[in-house]
């Protein structure tokens, strides 16, 4: 005898509860993202009542679900003020999908943007140990360009990558490159002394940008700005290089606009908002 293949029909009570049910998650899920990117906006901190009314919910609500949040980690509560703030889960997530590759696969198109704007190489730069390593990078249109690898290291003193991320170390974190890294006059132009290497990073900080006038090669120019994440920390350095017959310390000046634009578009990629207070250390 044959066995029968139908099926049980589900009546259609129970097909619209599990409709509910199935629309009710997602809903909670939408609102569970729009509570964490309401409070990533507030670096230090947002109360229940004010959380609430941004994200459009009922007090109840939202506290029900901020403190799931909490107990899963991704979201912290102050002790003090109650408020609650972005927690330590989220911060590792984030930072689990920015690796070095997906870096380099952000970074490549706004690259690519900065050379046809400008017509020069583009590069950028991220601080491994005490090293500086290029680990993306464009060719220019012109003729005569800067030719680089990647995955090339370059020295943090006589570069404006290099400038740029040192200048965001901390006082410890620089003292400690300082007494481990050698000053070594590539050019006449490099600075050696370190002095004059401290003001000139007190300049890149004030200034939110550095140059490079021929002070690793001394056919070359370069100006590079710093790129932030989600934490406000540095993240790299954006730059743009061509040879000093091309690039005139006055087309320097006038391109760095560009780059700063570059280095916005960037940072926005990874998650930095304008009006979030930057952090001195270097990611």
């Amino acid at each position: 005898m044959k066995a029968s293949t139908r099926t049980k029909a589900i009546p259609p009570r129970e097909k619209k509860a599990e409709a509910e049910k199935e629309h009710g998650g997602v809903q909670s899920i939408a609102r569970a993202f729009a509570i964490a990117e309401e409070i990533a906006r507030n670096r230090e901190g947002i109360s229940l009542a004010e959380l609430s009314k941004r994200v459009g919910l009922h007090n109840s609500t939202t506290f029900h679900l901020v403190k799931t949040m909490v107990q899963l980690g991704y979201v912290n509560q102050l002790a003090d003020s109650r408020k609650y703030r972005i927690g330590r889960r989220m911060f590792t997530l984030a930072a689990g999908a920015m690796d070095e590759i997906e870096l380099v696969s952000v970074a490549t198109p706004i690259l690519e943007k900065l050379t046809g704007a400008t017509g020069e190489y583009s590069h950028f730069a991220i601080r491994s140990g005490e090293q500086i390593v290029v680990v993306a990078k464009t060719a220019g249109t012109g003729i005569f360009q800067m030719v680089d690898r990647t995955g090339a290291v370059r020295p943090g003193h006589a570069t404006a990558l290099g400038k740029v991320l040192l200048a965001a170390l901390s006082a410890s974190q620089l003292e400690r490159y300082l007494q481990t890294c050698e000053l070594h006059p590539y050019t006449a132009k490099t600075i050696v002394e370190r002095g004059a290497l401290l003001r000139e990073l007190d300049e890149v900080r004030r200034k939110g940008l550095a140059f490079d006038d021929g002070e690793f090669d001394a056919e070359a120019r370069c100006v590079a700005v710093a790129v932030r994440d989600f934490t406000g920390r540095v993240a790299g350095a954006i730059g743009m290089s061509g040879p000093m017959w091309r690039l005139s310390l006055q087309a320097l000046q006038e391109k760095s606009k560009q780059v700063r634009e570059a280095a916005a578009a960037l940072s926005a990629e990874l998650g930095f908002q304008p009006q979030q207070e930057p952090t001195a250390s270097i990611a």
